[in-house]
């Protein structure tokens, strides 16, 4: 059968990819969440950008709570190498059942609650993952997820702020057990590094603006304590 041709010529290298390659897949909850509320997945994909320019150049960066990863691949290339994590083996399989060989990373089972992980790496991140920790682990959660990192590491969380949650889906809040405000996820912060800077999020917009009207928040923390 021959190949369709586009009508215009640079548009041919779409159909010239997937009929070399396939059709790139979403993941678990990507594909769930393009099928039952698709701009939500551009605010997800909008936080792996930011991460991803904050990243820019890092030799070795790792990511705790990956999930199906779909955003991941957006942090990595802009970095050097990346490895990643999730506590849900169902999620992992997932991710290594997607992966490509142009877009190779290791991935692996592992509970931040159970420890650190061996490596050294200059910059971790956990997006979507602290406001399901619970508040009694959440030192354990983050001294075991910063152990790794080296002395001028850099180390960014971010979650829902607490103001938001009368306004999250149902969907959204399950498992939500620990939102924070601006002020106390950066007093938090600089328990384990000497610099923090708190970022808003409305949406798929980054900004430094009021952050009690935020729905999403950015901790970036530099130069960790010993």
């Amino acid at each position: 059968m021959s190949m369709p041709k586009t009508r215009e010529t640079q548009y041919q290298v779409c159909v010239e990819h997937v009929a070399e390659q396939g059709f790139e897949r979403m993941g678990l909850r990507s594909s769930e969440s393009w099928h039952e509320d698709p701009k939500h997945l551009v605010f997800r994909l909008s936080r792996y950008k930011f991460v991803a320019k904050m990243l820019a150049g890092r030799r070795h960066v790792l990511e705790i709570g990956c999930g199906d990863a779909f955003g991941t691949r957006i942090v990595q290339a802009e970095v050097e190498r990346l490895s990643a994590l999730d506590f849900d083996p169902v999620f992992v399989e997932d991710v290594k059942a997607r992966m490509v060989p142009r877009w190779q990373f290791d991935v692996f089972v592992h509970d931040m609650l159970d420890g650190p992980v061996p490596g050294r790496f200059d910059a971790v991140y956990a997006l979507d993952v602290l406001e399901h920790i619970e508040p009694s682990k959440e030192r354990l959660f983050l001294s075991n997820g910063f152990a790794a990192l080296d002395p001028h590491g850099v180390g960014i969380i971010g979650l829902p702020s607490l103001e938001s949650q009368p306004y999250a889906s149902p969907q959204s809040k399950a498992g939500h057990v620990n939102c924070k405000s601006a002020p106390d996820l950066k007093a938090l912060m600089l328990d384990y590094f000497h610099s923090v800077f708190i970022f808003s999020m409305n949406d798929e917009v980054v900004h430094t603006g009021f952050h009690r009207m935020a729905n999403y928040l950015f901790a970036l923390g530099a130069d960790p304590r010993g």
